[in-house]
C-alpha cells in the first residue's frame, strides 16, 4: 500500500469515529437552502497615507496567481475544522474571562460541532475535487485529539473540577482560575497566527507557578486548579513538540501569504496595511499579495471598504468559505450558500452561519455585512 493510500484509509477510519462522536454527542446538521514569480519581502512597504500607492509594473497577460501561489479549491472548505480548534479556545477564553465556572463550559457540545462541521465540508468537497488524503489525515488527527482532550477535561470538570468549585468561599476567581483565563487568551492570541504547536507552554508553567501565590484562602480548590493546569500544560508541552517533528517531516512550510487579483489598488491607510503589496496590473485589473490566514479578513475587509471587488483568491475565482457570527434569526441576502450553522454554546440567541460566498461577489458581501453592527465576520477561508 502506497504511503497516500495509508493516509486516506487512516483518515476515513479516523472520520468514521468522528462521525459517531458527533451523533453521540447529540448535535444535528441545521441545512438551509440557498436564498437565492519571487515576490518583493513583505518588509517592502508602500507609501504613507498621504500619498498615492506605488503603481505595478503594468502588463498585457491576462493577470492570475503564480503557480506557487495557487491552491485548490477544496481547500476553503477543508480548512474551517482547522480554524474550528481557534474558535472554540476564543469562545473558552471569553468565557474564561467572564468569570463563569469552568464545569459549565459545554465541551462535550464543541467535540460535536467540530465533527458536524468536519461532515458538512466534506459533502461539498466529495466527488468535486480529488481526495485529499493528507488534508483529511490531518483534520482527523487534530479531530481526534481534541475529542479525547476535550472528553478527558469534560470528565475531570463535571466531576473533581465541580465538587472544587463548590469549596469556595465566594464569587470571585481564585488566583489561579484568573491565571487560566489569562492563559487561555494568550493562547487564542497565538494561534490565530502562528501553529498551536509552537506556543511555549513551558513558559505558561513557569509563570503559573512563579506569579500565582501558595497561599491564601479557598486552598482546595487553588491546588486543584494548580494541579490540573500543570499537567495540562506539560501534556501539550510533550505532545506538541512531537507534532512539531512530525509536521516538519511530512508537510513544506507554508506560504505566509495569499495572492489576490483585484479591481483596483487601494489608496486609503496604506501604512496601516504594510504588507500589502503590487505585483503587477492590467487596465483596472491589480496582482497582489496579502498576509494569510486571521490578516486575510482584516485586508479583505479594508479592501473591501473602498470598494475594491475581488476576482481570483490563491488562483481561484469560484466560492470563497466564509463564517459569520449573527443573531439566531439573521439570514444572508441572495448570493452566498449557507452549507450549516452552529449555536454559540455560551451566547444564547447567536449562532455562527457558515456559508460559500462567490469571490465575485465577496467585497459586496463584507460591505453589506458591515452595515449591519449586529454581525461580525468571523473568519475568510483563504484556501
Amino acid at each position: 500500500m502506497t504511503m497516500r493510500a495509508a493516509a486516506g484509509a487512516l483518515a476515513l477510519a479516523l472520520c468514521v469515529a468522528g462521525s459517531a462522536l458527533s451523533h453521540a454527542a447529540g448535535l444535528t446538521m441545521v441545512t438551509e437552502p440557498p436564498p437565492e514569480t519571487l515576490l518583493p519581502p513583505a518588509s517592502a512597504a508602500v507609501a504613507a497615507p498621504a500619498r498615492a500607492a506605488p503603481r505595478p509594473p503594468v502588463t498585457t497577460a491576462r493577470l492570475t496567481a503564480p503557480p506557487e501561489h495557487r491552491r485548490t479549491p477544496d481547500q476553503t472548505f477543508l480548512t474551517f475544522p482547522e480554524w474550528f480548534l481557534v474558535h472554540s479556545p476564543a469562545e473558552y477564553a471569553q468565557y474564561l474571562g467572564s468569570g463563569a465556572p469552568p464545569s459549565a463550559f459545554p465541551l462535550f457540545a464543541h467535540i460535536g460541532q467540530f465533527w458536524q462541521g468536519y461532515a458538512a465540508v466534506d459533502r461539498e468537497v466529495l466527488g468535486k475535487y480529488p481526495f485529499n488524503g493528507g488534508y483529511h489525515l490531518m483534520i482527523c488527527v487534530i479531530g481526534t485529539s481534541t475529542s479525547v482532550e476535550y472528553t478527558l477535561k469534560g470528565l475531570y470538570e463535571h466531576t473533581i473540577g465541580r465538587l472544587a468549585e463548590a469549596t469556595t468561599s465566594g464569587a470571585e476567581p481564585v488566583p489561579e482560575e484568573r491565571f487560566a483565563a489569562a492563559y487561555a487568551q494568550r493562547y487564542v492570541d497565538f494561534i490565530r497566527v502562528d501553529p498551536w504547536y509552537l506556543f511555549d507552554f513551558r513558559a505558561e508553567l513557569a509563570a503559573l507557578w512563579r506569579d500565582a501565590p501558595l497561599s491564601g484562602p479557598d486552598l482546595i480548590r487553588r491546588w486543584e486548579r494548580r494541579f490540573l493546569l500543570t499537567t495540562e500544560l506539560l501534556v501539550k508541552s510533550g505532545y506538541a513538540q512531537a507534532i512539531k517533528l512530525a509536521t516538519h517531516e511530512i508537510y513544506d512550510a507554508p506560504r505566509p501569504v495569499t495572492a489576490v487579483v483585484l479591481s483596483a489598488l487601494p489608496r486609503a491607510d496604506l501604512a496601516a496595511h504594510r504588507d500589502f503589496i503590487a505585483l503587477q496590473s492590467n487596465g483596472d485589473a491589480v496582482l497582489a499579495t496579502v498576509p494569510r490566514y486571521e490578516a486575510f479578513t482584516t485586508y479583505a475587509r479594508w479592501l473591501a471598504e473602498q470598494r475594491i471587488d475581488f476576482r481570483e483568491v490563491a488562483g481561484n475565482d469560484g466560492e470563497i468559505l466564509a463564517s459569520v457570527l449573527a443573531p439566531a434569526d439573521w439570514r444572508p441576502g441572495a448570493g452566498p450558500r449557507v452549507l450549516f450553522v452552529q449555536p454559540l454554546l455560551t451566547q444564547p440567541g447567536r449562532r455562527r452561519t457558515v456559508m460559500a460566498v462567490p469571490i465575485a461577489q465577496l467585497g459586496e458581501q463584507l460591505r453589506e455585512l458591515a452595515r449591519q453592527p449586529a454581525l461580525r465576520v468571523e473568519h475568510l477561508y483563504d484556501f
